[in-house]
C-alpha cells in the first residue's frame, strides 16, 4: 500500500578512439557503459501505516507503536524514456494474526512502465497486495511534472476486494512536493489531498477523504546510502474513513535508503 515513483535511466556511453601520430595502429580509449539498470533499497520505519486516508492499524494520535516497512525497487531503461520497473514491499509488526510468517502482515508486489517526454512523466503500475490470507488486485495510473512544485496526480484503481473490507472502486490523490536542496542534506515539502467517488471504498461515503502536509529531509551519508526522516500532519474524513480512531493526527518516520 504505498505509492510508486518510476525514472528514466542514463543511456549507454559512446566508446571514442583516436589515433596518435607517429604509430601504427589507433589507441582505442574504452568508456565503461552506463548500467540500464538501476535500483533503490529503502528500510523505514512508520509510526503509522497509512493507505489512502485510512490508518491501517488505528494508530490515531499514539506514536507508542510503529510498523517496519522495507521495500525495494528495479528499473529497467528499455530505451531513453521508456522504464521498466518491478520491486516489493512488506509490512513487519506484531499487531494482526500470524496470516503470512511471523510478524509480516503484508507483502506487496509491483511491476509497470513509466515514460518521460520532456518535463512530463506518465506510469501504469499494476500491484498485487498479499495480506490478512487474502489478495487485493491494484491498478494505478500516475503523472508528474518536473517543476519546482513537483505536481504529481494519481489514479488508484482496486480491482478486487482485499481483506481491509471495502469496496471495489477508484481513489484520486493530487499533490505538489516543493524542495529545497542544501550543502549536506536536502528538504522536501509534501502537500497532497484525496477523495473517492465510490460508496464504501473505506466503508464509508464517498467524498473528499483526506488531507495531509509534511516535511522530509534527506541526508546523505555516501556510497549511495542516506538517512531519511521526517512528519506529516493528516487530517481523515470521518464520514469516508469512519474506522480511523482520529480524525486529525501526526506520523513520523525514519530509516536508511540505498540507491544503487
Amino acid at each position: 500500500m504505498n505509492n510508486i515513483n518510476i525514472t528514466a535511466l542514463a543511456a549507454m556511453s559512446l566508446i571514442t578512439g583516436s589515433a596518435l601520430a607517429g604509430t601504427p595502429e589507433p589507441v582505442v580509449v574504452e568508456v565503461e557503459p552506463a548500467s540500464y539498470v538501476s535500483g533503490t533499497l529503502d528500510l523505514t520505519y512508520n509510526t503509522h501505516f497509512m493507505s489512502y486516508g485510512l490508518d491501517v492499524w488505528g494508530a490515531g494520535q499514539s506514536w507508542s507503536d510503529g510498523t517496519f516497512n522495507p521495500s525495494v525497487n528495479l528499473d529497467y531503461a528499455i530505451t531513453d524514456d521508456l522504464t521498466f520497473s518491478i520491486g516489493t514491499w512488506l509490512d513487519i509488526n506484531g499487531y494482526g494474526a500470524d496470516s503470512i510468517g511471523g510478524d509480516v502482515q503484508e507483502i506487496d508486489f509491483w511491476g509497470g512502465l513509466g515514460y518521460g517526454f520532456g518535463s512530463h512523466s506518465v506510469s501504469l503500475t499494476y500491484q498485487t497486495w498479499v495480506y490478512g490470507g487474502e489478495v487485493e488486485q491494484i491498478l494505478d495510473f500516475g503523472y508528474g511534472y518536473d517543476h519546482w512544485l513537483n505536481p504529481s496526480a494519481l489514479v488508484h484503481f482496486r480491482l478486487t476486494e482485499g481483506a481491509s473490507g471495502g469496496e471495489d472502486g477508484v481513489y484520486f490523490v493530487f499533490g505538489v512536493e516543493p524542495g529545497k536542496e542544501f550543502e549536506s542534506f536536502s528538504l522536501s515539502f509534501p502537500v497532497a489531498i484525496g477523495f473517492t467517488p465510490t460508496d464504501g471504498f473505506h466503508g464509508g461515503d464517498s467524498g473528499f477523504g483526506y488531507g495531509s502536509a509534511g516535511v522530509q529531509a534527506s541526508y546523505p551519508i555516501g556510497r549511495g546510502w542516506a538517512i531519511n526522516g521526517g512528519v506529516t500532519g493528516w487530517y481523515t474524513n470521518d464520514d469516508v474513513t469512519p474506522s480511523n480512531p482520529d480524525e486529525a493526527f501526526v506520523t513520523g518516520n525514519i530509516g536508511i535508503s540505498l540507491d544503487f
